[in-house]
């Protein structure tokens, strides 16, 4: 009875589960659940668009390269470069395509194994897997993230679908091989090609690109420097793989796959960044493409410019070299306090075409941050004497008693002298050198020798509002260019790259020249457009020839004699310069040119770090062993060696001296005041280093006429119209301890 009442229990059970699932119930529960699923896609389709990229898939390094085109260093948080397809060799392509899809390009994009895979091991939690098409991980990589959910599964399904029918499928694969992960830091193939083999994507070969493209499986175990024994075999078998699909879709030749080894990397290096003078070379070739390009500072830290500077790798290191071998080598910081103080600056330039070709900017910025070739908080000094001479040269000035000023002019070189403006002293009478009174003197000795009284004349003479405009005019850009008196010491502050920048001018026979350390500036979007770094006339160019010929006459029998027309490697070049020691000896300078280059070297007195002084201006006395560094020392010897070593030989300046040569110096009496000599300027540039000054009076006289007036032997007048025995006056703006700027 029992049993019975159990079996009857038992079959109305199975017939209970035999109507509640039967075939027709279970096929329609199963399609509904696929009408569900697809209308539910077709929603996800409609709602769901192509997003903008993600930042961080945006983002790139900024790329500095020298003018030769090999990277000085990279920028920003993401190391990544991206490049047109069109950059990376055919063959290269391949490689990724037959490594991560060998259907990529007939395909529509969707991988639904795969996808279906995926989605079932992240719903059963066994996270990521792979399978994915190029354009999904593309997807991934550029529109969506790395999270691995239900939800950004199915968005990157759609937003496949729909990518597939607004890209092409190079934008695809370019997009991808831009924004993937090679390990070393690098992202996109740029960065990685450079990472792993040291050149531009556009220079792989078929093997690197194998690689490159073997490692997007797993970066890190791949990575042949670091990787283990099993990892070495796995990388070199998935690089096998990738040729080996490359012969099986006709990408390839057999044989020469044949032929073909793995080709190791190169092992890492720290990335690229700033030691050494890299570090000014970066701040100032960033702060000229925020200038030129009009940009904000974080625009520019965005990422993506490519700036190559006109820094010439060999004309660098031999500037560096200078700076050490002439400088360094004789300091001796730790045992002589005054050594401790000295900084360096330097700065050549390409008068022909602005471009900056080396810069020298201290120590390092890990131990002098700011730059010393671009600083502007020192003295000229008497670099700035030749200026004065352009401006009366410009202007066709002359003196108090209405001689044109030139050359062979003839000043009153007394020390202290007052300088006197319409027979009124003025009130400034700056003292020569060490005191030295020079008395009569042509315009040319007193350059050579670089005396103060003549100069400070010569401005009152020109007028110093129109000193001040030509120096302007030649590039001097200083907020301290005020028309006082003071300044025909070079009192205002300037850097050398602006020193650099006026004697190119001149160099290049008074077009305008501003010195650019930026060659070039690109974005994805192309080439920018920059100023161009040659003017126009700024002065006439027989007025910057002039000067230039007066100026060979400080390298050949001045200032700079010793350490520039002397040095034995000169080889025949032409030189033209200015030496500059400011009041208290806190600054010393030589700036000099010959045809093909003009270069500018400062030497600064600053406060040792870590002293009570630090960072202030301070004199250089006793550095390197020397009483006093002046321009002619430390500065000239530095400029000589990179000079002589960097330019042409036997170069020759091309003069119009339509204003007037530099004359030979001679030991000829000296002229009376109101004297002039009559004759024409000799053509002829200054002495030659083989040739020494004549000891004889010169062969043409001045002119016989006696002076309209006959000057007494109490205060005898000169043409400058000052006096030769008057007491000393302080210095205006900065003026003096009773010493003056020196040569």
């Amino acid at each position: 009875m029992d049993r019975r009442r159990g079996g009857r229990a038992g079959k109305d059970d199975r017939s209970f589960i035999r109507r509640l699932f039967t075939w027709k119930k279970v096929l329609g529960t199963i399609f509904g659940f696929v009408l569900l699923c697809m209308g539910a896609f077709v929603v996800l389709y409609m709602v769901i668009d192509v997003p903008n990229g993600n930042s961080e898939a945006k983002l790139q390094s900024n790329i500095f390269k020298y003018s030769d085109g090999t990277t000085m260093a990279r920028t920003g948080t993401v190391n990544r470069e991206i490049v047109d397809l069109a950059e990376i060799p055919q063959p290269v392509q391949h490689t990724f395509v037959a490594a991560e899809n060998k259907s990529f390009y007939d395909d529509s994009g969707v991988d639904l194994k795969g996808t279906a895979r995926g989605l079932v091991n992240t719903l059963s939690g066994k996270g990521k897997q792979g399978g994915s098409t190029i354009t999904q991980q593309y997807v991934k990589n550029y529109y969506l993230t790395q999270d691995q959910t239900v939800t950004r599964k199915l968005k990157e399904l759609v937003i496949t679908l729909k990518l597939e029918q607004k890209k092409s499928k190079d934008e695809i694969l370019a997009g991808y091989i831009n924004t993937s992960y090679y390990g070393r830091g690098a992202w996109g193939i740029q960065a990685a090609a450079q990472a792993y083999y040291g050149k531009d994507a556009s220079k792989l070969t078929v093997q690197q690109g194998a690689y490159l493209a073997a490692l997007l499986q797993a970066p890190s175990q791949y990575d042949w420097s670091s990787a283990t024994d099993t990892g070495r075999k796995l990388a070199k078998a998935r690089w096998n793989y990738v040729l080996d699909n490359m012969v099986e879709k006709h990408w390839l030749d057999a044989s020469k796959r044949e032929g073909m080894t793995f080709p190791k990397p190169n092992e890492p290096k720290a990335a690229s960044g700033f030691t050494g003078q890299e570090g000014y070379l970066y701040e100032a070739a960033k702060a000229e493409v925020i200038k030129d390009l009009n940009i904000t500072e974080d625009q520019f830290n965005a990422g993506g410019y490519t700036v190559t500077l006109n820094i010439d790798p060999k004309k660098q290191k031999a500037l560096e070299k200078s700076v050490k071998d002439q400088l360094t080598a004789n300091l001796e910081p730790k045992t002589r306090k005054a050594d401790a103080r000295v900084q360096a600056g330097a700065v050549s330039v390409d008068p022909k075409t602005g471009r900056i070709v080396a810069m020298y900017g201290g120590a390092g910025q890990s131990k002098h941050w700011s730059n010393n070739a671009t600083r502007t908080d020192y003295q000229p000094a008497s670099t700035f004497k030749p200026l004065i001479l352009a401006a009366a040269l410009q202007d066709q000035a002359t003196t108090q008693s209405g001689q044109q000023i030139k050359a062979s002019t003839v000043y009153d070189g007394t020390s202290k002298r007052p300088v006197v403006l319409d027979d009124k002293k003025v009130g400034f009478a700056p003292p020569n050198e060490d005191d030295h009174d020079y008395g009569q003197v042509t315009v040319q000795t007193a350059m050579n020798k670089s005396i103060n009284s003549v100069f400070a004349q010569m401005g009152a003479d020109v007028g110093m509002d129109k000193v001040m405009e030509t120096a302007k005019q030649l590039g001097m850009d200083s907020a301290d260019l005020k028309p006082y008196y003071a300044q025909t010491l070079g009192t205002m502050g300037a850097s050398p790259l602006e020193m650099a920048g006026v004697y190119a001018t001149l160099d290049n026979h008074g077009k305008k020249v501003t010195p650019q350390i930026v060659k070039s500036v690109s974005t994805q979007d192309g080439r920018s457009e920059l100023p161009d770094a040659i003017g126009g006339q700024v002065i006439d160019r027989g007025v910057a020839d002039s000067v230039t010929s007066v100026l060979t006459g400080v390298v050949d029998d001045g200032t700079a004699k010793t350490s520039v027309r002397d040095n034995p490697a000169r080889d025949g070049q032409q030189v033209a310069g200015k030496t500059g020691t400011s009041d208290d000896n806190k600054s010393a300078w030589f700036t000099g040119y010959t045809p093909d280059l003009v270069t500018s070297v400062g030497l600064f007195g600053e406060g040792a770090q870590k002293t009570a002084d630090a960072g202030k201006q301070v004199s250089m006395k006793g550095a390197g062993g020397l009483p006093r560094v002046d321009g002619g020392s430390f500065p000239a010897r530095i400029w000589a060696q990179y000079m002589f070593n960097s330019t042409s030989s036997n170069s020759k300046f091309d003069l119009d001296t339509d204003m007037g040569a530099g004359v030979e110096p001679t030991t000829t009496a000296p002229v009376t005041p109101s004297q002039e000599p009559t004759t024409e300027a000799p053509s002829e540039t200054p002495t030659t280093p083989s040739q020494t000054p004549t000891t004889e009076a010169p062969t043409e006289t001045p002119t016989t006429e006696p002076p309209t007036q006959e000057p007494t032997t109490e205060e005898p007048t000169d043409p400058g119209g000052g006096v030769t025995d008057s007491p000393t006056i302080e210095l205006p703006g900065g003026g003096g301890n009773g010493r003056g700027n020196q040569g």
